[in-house]
């Protein structure tokens, strides 16, 4: 089980690499104690040796430490496209009071995953939105451009506005990331997904474009589960703001809490279900759970599309 981290004070203490870093070594070492101890970072380099297949290539080496015969992989054999779509709206700065919120976990998550695909040699890039794509960099897999990649997702960590009212339109801007990534592609989306826009079917295109063009899709639906799903709150008045649009509404939650977390809920169950529909990974990924949760689910599918 992954500690708790104080977001905010351990960036006080080393950049967002060292961080990603840090979790990434954690989450391995977790790895190799778990069920899921298969997934090791190692198949970068190695797959297993299936029956069959000329011995050519298999590591002795690697048998004599393991007893499990392995094939060494090339480059051109291992190598992954990933690109990494982040909301930053200003939906995502939820919860304002909170060690971590919505944007923080997203940006974490992608800095994590960078780190990750560094030892698997794989290449990212990244996109941040709102209402239309505010940064677009293409997928490379050089040490450079992984230091970019930090250095600009940093940048973002330390200066954005927490008043600013930054809408969302998710529909034009996966379009916009579906026309300007053109070789096939893993796209990993972190979104709250709450678009003011009711048209959920324009949201559903743009998705489809993304497979249209071949991309492979897994989307994490980032929340804070107890407040938004659950609507847990202390029994006393609260004056709700719409994050993006400013608009106020007071009551006492208790009045609403079931009505609120059933649609909720249902809402959530509405969106993964279309999802598998449109064979995209819906992932729910409540931000106090830490990014175990993401950096599996992404070994995961990158093991079923190598």
């Amino acid at each position: 089980m992954e500690k708790t981290i104080n977001h905010k004070v351990a960036r006080g203490f080393g950049s967002l690499e060292i961080l990603a870093k840090q979790a990434v070594e954690g989450f391995i070492t977790g790895l190799h104690k778990s069920p899921f101890h298969g997934f090791s970072v190692e198949f970068a380099e190695h797959k297993r040796y299936n029956n069959g297949e000329s011995t050519k290539h298999i590591d002795w080496k690697l048998y004599g430490k393991t007893d499990k015969l392995y094939v060494k992989r090339y480059d051109e054999e291992t190598n992954l496209r990933c690109q990494l779509v982040i909301d930053t709206s200003s939906s995502m700065y939820f919860p304002l009071d909170s060690n971590i919120n919505k944007l923080d976990f997203a940006i974490d998550s992608a800095a994590a995953l960078i780190y990750l695909m560094r030892k698997q040699r794989d290449a990212v890039g990244i996109s941040l939105f709102d209402k239309e794509v505010k940064l677009h960099t293409p997928c490379k897999s050089s040490m450079t451009h992984h230091r970019f990649l930090f250095s600009q997702l940093e940048h973002y960590l330390n200066n954005y506005h927490k008043e600013q009212r930054n809408t969302t339109n998710i529909s034009s801007t996966l379009h916009a990331v579906a026309e300007q990534t053109h070789k096939r592609s893993l796209i990993i989306i972190f979104s709250d997904m709450l678009d003011n826009s009711d048209k959920q079917e324009e949201l559903f295109a743009a998705l489809q474009h993304l497979k249209h063009n071949k991309h492979e899709v897994v989307l994490f639906n980032v929340m804070d589960k107890k407040k938004e799903i659950e609507f847990n709150f202390q029994n006393r008045p609260y004056t709700f703001v719409d994050m993006e649009t400013g608009e106020e509404i007071k009551l006492n939650p208790n009045q609403l809490k079931d009505k609120i977390a059933d649609i909720a809920q249902k809402r959530q169950k509405e969106l993964k279900l279309k999802c598998g529909m449109h064979h995209i990974d819906f992932v729910s990924a409540d931000i106090n759970e830490g990014f175990n949760q993401v950096l599996l689910q992404y070994l995961i599918k990158r093991q079923k599309m190598i």
